[in-house]
């Protein structure tokens, strides 16, 4: 059984996008641990504001399992893949760690994006304070506590 921790992004439909992929990816996966839903403000272009947040998971899924169903849930909600890396998303998954695995392929494991992004870090950490990261071997709650990219976020109220 592997513990999966996965990003979930959306500015387009925010709501109704949230709730379904949250929905969809319990049917899928089984029980899941979910954080807040964060609001922050688009990062890397002007846009609307995004809803995000992390769910962990045990699953017996395989590594490529889980890439293909993120991918296929974000098709599903009308996911636009066009190259251009900072665009509005009608749903974004990312997978950010599968146990402790450190891997750059078929993805990079764990994802960068979590020492980067508040709006990744603050979620993992509220829902898995002492997990450790796999590479810096340091809590994701101790990671949060020394993290000081200014990013405005917010937790929002959100019923499921």
């Amino acid at each position: 059984m592997a513990r999966i921790y996965i990003s979930i992004g959306t500015n387009i439909n925010r709501e109704l996008n949230l709730r379904g992929a949250v929905r969809d990816l319990a049917q899928l996966l089984g029980p899941l641990q979910l954080s807040s839903v964060y609001e922050s403000e688009a990062v890397g272009f002007v846009g609307d504001a995004f809803y995000n947040m992390v769910i962990g998971a045990d699953t017996e899924l395989a590594l490529s399992e889980v890439i293909a169903l993120c991918k296929h849930t974000e098709d599903n909600y009308g996911r636009v893949r066009d190259g251009i890396k900072y665009c509005g998303r009608s749903l974004d998954l990312d997978l950010l760690s599968y146990d402790q695995l450190i891997c750059s392929e078929p993805v990079e494991l764990p994802r960068a994006e979590i020492l980067y992004n508040a709006f990744v870090l603050q979620p993992l950490a509220e829902i898995a304070p002492d997990t450790l990261h796999p590479v810096l071997h340091q809590s994701y709650q101790q990671l949060w506590h020394d993290y000081h990219t200014p990013q405005k976020l917010w937790v929002i109220p959100f019923q499921f």
